[in-house]
């Protein structure tokens, strides 16, 4: 079964911010000498926050806010609460920052924003940053700028990124500048984000801009990879794949994958089949359709079908349908139509064009043809063409010529020609020669030949041989000419067993005095069906003493309507005194023809019908 669509694609993520609390990403500010290192035991922490407690206790305002921000980290509430209310009292702008904080998390959004804003004016960056998420939040797009710019001047990264998100938003060309500055800081989102606007560039430039953004962007994405962006690994993945750096690529894509990104799995899985692990790579799909990846599931059905079990291929692409791929749906109906089952294949074909899966509306549309559903057919081989189906537009062209409608068809298969369909691209050549356009007709021949066409090649050496100067007598001892182009064609024809062109590479190689060579071919274009083939051949031995032969193989051309066979045979017989059989066969050549043949039987059965009546 041609199963279509088991091909790993990477589909466009989009940008877009990623939920955090607020707790996340606003700032705690505390001492640098006070903030718990990883090292530092637990005694050691219950030791200092007795320390800032006492120090808090004697009136000390930094030892206040630096107590509060702790039992905040901790999630104590209740108990960071009234030492950042005392220390914001005392003018501490940490303090403030972090009491906005505390309040957001109990649901006090408008009084948070109230501390917020006296900790921003004051100069706190993280509570400017956090202010403008809350306008932004409330759709006041133009304070959230404010804020957010606030922060972000000040060095704030989570600032710089925050404003980015928001002027990429409206469209303000400045983002960029912002979304740079965050990822420089290390902010890994906007490292990966920055690699998409020029990833995004470089696909619509053709510019050497467009190569210095794609070698950036692949920069980015490694920044961020590095940093554990899973989407990021997913993307540098595709680029080292496509650029045939396959094991590097792997890496990323398993260090993706195993951050949970189902996508990176399913490519992992293509990478691995590819490579010859099968195995493997049904591992790695099952992880990423159990995640719900429908590519993935549609490569499982792909895998289990090649198997011959057709269960399990069903099961999957059922899945794969399910989860949203229309290759899915596709190769189910292909299956289906296999096994026999055509309206379930009609239903899948349906439900797979609609969703714009062009093969599926060109399948669709010949399975309606079978059915002699015409009218119900064009409109799909019309979706399919118009969407980029090569087939479909070829299939157009075979309709409207059926119809007589050969301009429109000659248009569709121009069309598909020009995509590269070999068959397409015969008929083309083909009305060229009726119209007399030979050179557009060589070319597109020329096309056609080279995809393999053996009647295009065929058709090809044909207009080639008839430009051909007639060749000049050789004399006695004088070196055989080389094959022309014209030969070398008709062979490629002959090679690919079209009748014709063997009875003509036949006929050469005689003119050259090449028998063997001729016979061979002669006989290959007889055996295949061909009359003219077998009445050559018939010369052929009979030329070389073998006249019994010869009229086997002509009994056989005179049997497919042979006329000239036809007479030969008559004059066999009439030779070996079997009158009444060589009459026979001379009424045959009489009916068969052409005129001249016609003529001459016509005269010879006269004269064999008064000799048999003597």
């Amino acid at each position: 079964m041609d199963v279509m669509g088991d091909k790993a694609s990477l589909w466009e993520t989009g940008p877009f911010v990623q939920p955090a609390a607020f707790a996340q990403d606003a700032d705690f500010v505390l001492p640098a000498d006070l903030v718990p290192s990883a090292d530092r035991d637990e005694a050691g922490e219950v030791a200092e926050e007795a320390r800032q407690r006492l120090a808090a206790q004697a009136g000390d305002a930094e030892a206040m806010s630096v107590l509060g921000a702790m039992l905040l980290r901790r999630g104590d509430l209740d108990g960071a609460e009234p030492h950042l209310r005392a220390a914001t009292a005392a003018g501490d702008r940490a303090a403030a920052n972090n009491l906005g904080v505390l309040l957001h998390q109990r649901g006090y959004a408008d009084e948070a924003a109230g501390w917020w804003r006296i900790a921003a004016v004051a100069g706190s960056a993280a509570a400017a940053h956090a202010l403008g998420r809350h306008h932004r939040e409330r759709g006041d797009e133009p304070a959230a700028e404010y804020w957010l710019r606030q922060a972000a001047e000040q060095g704030h990264v989570l600032g710089a990124y925050a404003l980015a998100d928001l002027l990429e938003h409206r469209g303000d060309a400045g983002a960029e500048r912002w979304m740079r500055a965050a990822a420089e800081r290390g902010h890994r989102e906007a490292a990966y984000r920055l690699a998409r606007a020029l990833d995004r560039r470089a696909a619509h430039e053709e510019t050497t801009a467009a190569g210095h953004a794609a070698e950036e962007a692949e920069q980015w994405y490694r920044q961020a990879a590095a940093r554990g962006h899973r989407r990021a690994a997913l993307h540098l993945g595709a680029i080292l794949e496509k650029r045939g750096e396959l094991k590097e690529a792997g890496r990323w894509y398993l260090t993706s994958a195993k951050d949970g990104e189902a996508r990176a799995a399913c490519a992992l899985g293509f990478l691995l089949r590819d490579a010859g692990d099968t195995e493997s790579a049904a591992v790695w799909w099952l992880r990423a359709a159990q995640d719900g990846d429908g590519n993935a599931a549609n490569a499982l059905g792909a895998l289990h079908a090649e198997r011959g079990e057709t269960q399990t291929a069903e099961r999957w692409y059922r899945a794969a349908t399910d989860a949203g791929d229309d290759n899915g749906a596709y190769n189910l109906a292909l299956l289906c139509a296999e096994q026999g089952r055509t309206a379930q294949a009609e239903q899948w074909y349906r439900r797979a064009a609609y969703a714009g899966h062009r093969e599926a509306a060109n399948a669709l549309a010949i399975l309606l043809l079978q059915g002699g559903d015409t009218t119900g057919a064009e409109p799909w081989f019309s979706k399919a063409a118009e969407a980029g189906s090569v087939d479909a537009a070829f299939n157009l062209g075979i309709l409207y010529a059926g119809r007589g409608e050969t301009a429109v068809a000659l248009r569709w298969y121009e069309r598909a020609a020009a995509a590269g369909h070999t068959e397409a691209a015969l008929q083309v050549g083909i009305a060229r020669l009726r119209e007399g356009d030979e050179q557009e007709a060589e070319r597109h021949l020329r096309c056609a030949a080279g995809g393999g066409s053996a009647e295009a090649a065929y058709r090809l050496a044909t207009v080639l041989d008839a430009r051909r100067p007639a060749e000049p007598a050789h004399e006695l001892g004088e070196a055989v000419h080389e094959k022309t182009e014209c030969e070398e064609w008709y062979e490629r024809a002959a090679c690919q067993g079209h009748r014709r062109a063997q009875v003509r590479v036949g006929m050469l190689s005689a003119a050259r005095g090449d028998v063997v060579e001729a016979a061979r071919w002669y006989r290959e274009a007889a055996q295949a069906g061909s009359r003219n083939g077998a009445f050559n051949l018939g010369l052929l031995l009979a030329r070389e003493g073998s006249e019994p032969e010869a009229a086997v193989w002509w009994e056989r051309a005179a049997d497919a309507g042979h006329g000239r066979a036809a007479l030969r045979l008559a004059l066999v017989y009439a030779r070996r005194g079997e009158l009444a059989v060589g009459q026979r066969w001379a009424d045959r050549a009489v009916t068969l023809g052409p005129a001249a043949v016609a003529e001459r039987a016509a005269r010879l059965r006269d004269a064999l019908r008064e000799e048999l009546s003597a």
